[in-house]
């Protein structure tokens, strides 16, 4: 799969972090995929289905060769909760029910989502292998995982056969505030693995607006993320675009997941992307961020 360094992530058409008008998240998509983008990410979990039932009305006029397609099993949610289910037998009706509501015969990756959640055995002994079937049937051409937790990837890549993981999307750990994504490229790397990055704003907090409420970081954090924001606005410049460049610009990353409703906030994010990098601004708010660098927390 060659991508686009930059990619759509859908996560928004589910009105997961703001209500939206659904056709503008279907505009959103075409903006995406007509200016370059030609990766894009769902998962069953975002908006309870609604993600990829929106995407799935957008992709209905796109020409399936213009785009890679990546949704996710093991993580769903109805009426405002969450429920887990990384069972063989849900995650294949999944997959399927999945395909129904995005308008396609088949995903170029499906991911087992969040896996931080999950009996990590199960995901070995039973999830993986009844993705792979599905793999081997043509309905996915590759098998990823996702997590927020980094260690976790290596336990289960160690744990499964050579080969079963094609691809690992990790998000909020190659942004302006945390690299640790890179304490693992080399590992992934001599084992033919793919990288995704997502959340190159951090879920928020490495934009003018700041972090939602609901957002995990510790407060710490968030105030340092502030100061920054507030340090890049004084210089007329803006916290959003830096955290864009940073995080494409590193050619071992093979794509960079952002998420939007709005089609102006789509090309102007391919507008940063290909912007310069700010050396100084990045050596500044680096500064900024130092005390609380690499500060996770726990996915919710």
């Amino acid at each position: 799969m060659k991508v686009s360094n930059l990619s759509f992530g859908a996560s928004s058409l589910g009105g997961v972090f703001h209500s939206l008008k659904e056709e503008d998240g279907v505009k959103a998509v075409h903006a995406a995929v007509d200016n370059g983008i030609n990766f894009i990410d769902v998962s069953p979990y975002y908006g309870y289905l609604k993600s990829e039932t929106v995407l799935g009305k957008a992709l209905k006029t796109i020409e399936r060769h213009r785009y890679y397609l990546s949704t996710k099993v093991g993580r769903y949610g109805k009426d405002g909760a969450n429920h887990w289910d990384y069972s063989a037998k849900r995650v294949t009706e999944s997959v399927y029910e999945s395909l129904e509501r995005l308008n396609v015969d088949y995903v170029d990756i499906i991911n087992v989502h969040d896996i931080e959640f999950a009996d990590l055995e199960q995901v070995c002994k039973e999830t993986l292998p009844a993705l792979v079937e599905l793999r081997n049937k043509g309905i996915a051409k590759h098998v990823g995982i996702t997590n927020l937790t980094l260690r976790h990837f290596k336990y289960v890549i160690e744990h499964v056969a050579a080969g079963t993981i094609d691809s690992v999307l990790s998000f909020c750990h190659y942004c302006l505030n945390d690299d640790a994504l890179l304490d693992y490229l080399d590992y992934f790397e001599e084992r033919g693995i793919g990288v995704i990055n997502a959340s190159p704003f951090s879920m928020g907090l490495l934009t003018e607006r700041g972090a939602p409420e609901w957002h995990p970081a510790p407060k710490p954090l968030q105030d340092l993320c502030r100061k920054a924001a507030q340090h890049c606005k004084s210089k007329g410049k803006s916290i959003e675009q830096l955290a864009i460049k940073y995080s494409v610009s590193n050619p071992r990353i093979a794509t960079t997941l952002f998420s939007t409703t709005r089609p102006e906030a789509v090309l102007q994010n391919i507008r940063r992307a290909e912007e310069p990098l700010d050396e100084d601004l990045l050596r500044e708010v680096c500064a900024i961020l130092e005390p609380r660098y690499r500060d996770t927390w726990l996915n919710s």
